[in-house]
Formats: structure tokens, C-alpha cells, sequence
């Protein structure tokens, strides 16, 4: 072990010194609580032995800061000091010390406690290394040893606020083994395990880079975000995938689609994060996967998520309506509209992606513009965003916004219906 020695005292110093490397360790010497503060910054240690009474910083405030500094790595520190009053323990294991050894200390007491606080710090390290390994096992699917979903999640939210803040695209690919029901039926489940070993082996064959992440979503789906990837980069990704799961011919007797395994794929590329979400973007791949399949499986299928989506906002109070607009405009493309007519005009023609209006807006036939657009074919499922809180039965579990509008809380509130 590497053991400070903070010392003021150059006898005692040169004593100690010799009894640490008679016991098989390196000293580092201090002569005051500063020189130990600056030691430490560059020079890790194993063990500190401390000295209390010490011009300028003693050993218990030093020993306080040096526990600051080091936040949650814990190493033993040992103090050594003339004083043997009670109130002189409690306040050095209140300043984070371990250990309280009087003046004067011979050699093989040192020696021993320095035995003593080696085994503890092995059992430390012991158990820092099972807890590292307990949580790679926990963020690994024990099928596949791949991501789980849950650390999937994690890992690629990171990512998708890394392509944020550098303004770059980022996709998707949800991963479908087709017929593996069927597989599993008449193979087996321990063939069917192996099956999706094989599966996960061709996908990360296809994934070269170190910040391509791939995850096990369940069952026999997989997932993967790509940043840095557009359209026709997915795209080759997704052939590539089909080809090497191709090239290890799996048998498949009982698919109807093939006679070895074979995947679908769906997937979606976010050209610009702004408007969207990391849950939204794999939505839109897992929606083409359900095309992909839906068309005969053995395929892929890619979507490009509009970097703007199209929101019409209607109030007649031109006030709320700019306020609204000045929230939304970096975000949205906007269309507006002053009356119910027009903006169901507008709503009915263009089929925008959210509407957001004021809850007493009517036409000239006083029916509200919230119920004209909720039963017409082609706004049906358009959401809406009321500017107010609506009134009226069943009204109040409506989403809205209150007024006066805050900083920011439209533009949340139209990001979670836009990505639900």
C-alpha cells in the first residue's frame, strides 16, 4: 500500500517512516495538514496516518476536507496524537477518522494497525468489484448478454441528447424474428434460445461503431439506435442485418416465409431532435416495422420522421394567438386562424399533426370548433390543445395550457401529445 504520513514532528517523521517500510509499504510524507491536501491531489494513496496537533490546519480538520474531497471513495485514516480525553475520540471519528492510536506508538503497533486497515481495504476493493460486476449483469439481458431494455433506455436517451445539443440526425431499428412462435413450437425452447443468440450475433456483425447501441426489447424483438445515420444509412444497415442472419442459415422448416430464419425490420430516421422524442422515434419504427411485416415479412421498412411537424393555432384574441405562435414557431410549422370556420377549413384540408385552440371558439352556428373537429373523418384523431381550461362535462380532463401562458409550458404540453 502507498500510506500518507502527516507528521510535524521530523523524529517522529523519520520513526514512522521506517516502521511503514519495514511493515512492505511506500510512505508519502506531509509535514503539515496543507502539504497533505496538495499531496493528495496528485498522488492516490491507500492508507492515511495523521497527526493531530499540527501548526495551521490540525489533523481533524484535515482529515474533514480530505473526506469532502473524496465524497464516497472511502480509505482508512488512522489518527496518532498525544491527546486521550473522550471528547478528543469523538471528535476525531466525527471528522471521518478510524482509528485513535496515543503517543507515543511503537512499532509494532503500527504494524498491526496497518495490517488491520489493509485487510479492510482488500475487503473494500473485494466488494467494489462484485458490486461493478453485479451491475454489468444487471444492465445485460442473460439470454443474449446484450443491453436489456431498461439499460437500452438509458443508454439511448443518452445519446439522443448528445444529437440535441450537436444538432445531428439520429435512427432506429425495431427487430422482429418472424414466425418465432412457430420456431420455438417445434424446435423447442432450448433451440429457440439459441436461435435468438444467433439473431443478436448477426445484428452486432452490422454495428461498427462503439456508440451504435443494441438491446434486447423482449421476447424475440430487438432494438437499435444508430446516431449520426440517416435514411439511406439505415437502410443499408437493415440489408446488411437480413443478409448475415442469411448467410448463417438457420433452419426454419414450419415458416411460411422462408425456409432458414429470417427478421423484419422497421426503421425510423429524426433528421433534427427539435419536436420530437427518443420515445417518438422508436414509435415510428416500430410502426414500420408493422408494415414490414404486414407485407409479407423478410423486409424492411424506413420512415423519416418530418424535422417540423404542422400545428394550426386558432383563438380569437390575436394577442393569445401571437403569444401561443411565439412559443411554437422554432418548433412547429404554423398556420393560424381567427374563427372556428377557418380553422376547421384549414384542419380539414391540411390534416395538421395538433391543433391548438381557445375552448369557447364556435362557428356561426354556435357548434364549438373542439366537437366539429373531433367527429369529422379526417380530424378525428388529430389531438387537440385547448388555450384554457374548457368548461363543460367531461371537459376537465381535457389537455390545456392555463393562461396567461408561461415560458415553455406549450411547447411541453405539445411535445407529450405529439409523442403519446
Amino acid at each position: 500500500m502507498k500510506i500518507l504520513l502527516v507528521e510535524d514532528s521530523a523524529t517522529l517523521r523519520h520513526a514512522m517512516s521506517q516502521y511503514i517500510v519495514d511493515a512492505g509499504h511506500t510512505p508519502l510524507v506531509a509535514e503539515s495538514g496543507e502539504q497533505a491536501l496538495q499531496l493528495l491531489e496528485d498522488n492516490p494513496v491507500d492508507m492515511i496516518i495523521m497527526d493531530v496537533e499540527m501548526p495551521g490546519l490540525n489533523g481533524f480538520e484535515t482529515t474533514a476536507l480530505i473526506r469532502e474531497w473524496l465524497g464516497d471513495h472511502w480509505i482508512p485514516i488512522v489518527f496518532v496524537t498525544g491527546m486521550s480525553e473522550d471528547e478528543d475520540y469523538r471528535q476525531g471519528i466525527e471528522a471521518g477518522g478510524d482509528d485513535y492510536l496515543i503517543k507515543p506508538v511503537s512499532k509494532m503497533i503500527i504494524t498491526a494497525k496497518i495490517r488491520a486497515m489493509e485487510r479492510i481495504a482488500d475487503m473494500r476493493d473485494q466488494l467494489n468489484r462484485l458490486n461493478s460486476e453485479l451491475e454489468a449483469i444487471s444492465q445485460l439481458d442473460s439470454l443474449t448478454q446484450i443491453y436489456n431494455r431498461r439499460t437500452f433506455n438509458e443508454q439511448a436517451l443518452k445519446q439522443w441528447l448528445l444529437a440535441s445539443r450537436q444538432n445531428t440526425c439520429i435512427s432506429a431499428l425495431m427487430i422482429d424474428v418472424d414466425h418465432f412462435k412457430l420456431y420455438n413450437d417445434h424446435y423447442g425452447h432450448p433451440a429457440g434460445d439459441a436461435c435468438l443468440k444467433e439473431v443478436t450475433a448477426a445484428i452486432e456483425q452490422c454495428l461498427n461503431r462503439p456508440y451504435d447501441l443494441l438491446g434486447r426489447y423482449g421476447g424475440e424483438e430487438f432494438v437499435v439506435l444508430l446516431p449520426e445515420t440517416n435514411k439511406e444509412g439505415i437502410a443499408n444497415i437493415s440489408q446488411r442485418i437480413r443478409r448475415s442472419l442469411a448467410d448463417r442459415q438457420v433452419a426454419h422448416d414450419v415458416s411460411p416465409t422462408s425456409d432458414t430464419v429470417t427478421v423484419s425490420i422497421g426503421g425510423a430516421c429524426c433528421l433534427q431532435t427539435t419536436g420530437h422524442t427518443l420515445e417518438g422515434l422508436i414509435k415510428a419504427a416500430d410502426r414500420a416495422l408493422y408494415r414490414a411485416k404486414h407485407s409479407g415479412r423478410d423486409q424492411f421498412s424506413i420512415d423519416e420522421m418530418a424535422s417540423h411537424r404542422t400545428v394550426v393555432v386558432a383563438h380569437s384574441d390575436l394577442k393569445i394567438q401571437q403569444q401561443a405562435c411565439t412559443q411554437l414557431q422554432q418548433h412547429y410549422n404554423l398556420i393560424t386562424a381567427d374563427s372556428a370556420d377557418e380553422a376547421l377549413e384549414l384542419s380539414l384540408t391540411i390534416r395538421p399533426d395538433l391543433i391548438v385552440l381557445g375552448p369557447e371558439l364556435a362557428d356561426h352556428q354556435g357548434r364549438y370548433l373542439s366537437d366539429r373537429l373531433a367527429t369529422a373523418k379526417r380530424t378525428r384523431s388529430t389531438p387537440q390543445l385547448f388555450l384554457g381550461q374548457p368548461q363543460g362535462e367531461g371537459l376537465d380532463a381535457k389537455p390545456c395550457v392555463a393562461l396567461p401562458l408561461q415560458q415553455d409550458d406549450l411547447i411541453k404540453v405539445a411535445g407529450q401529445l405529439l409523442s403519446a
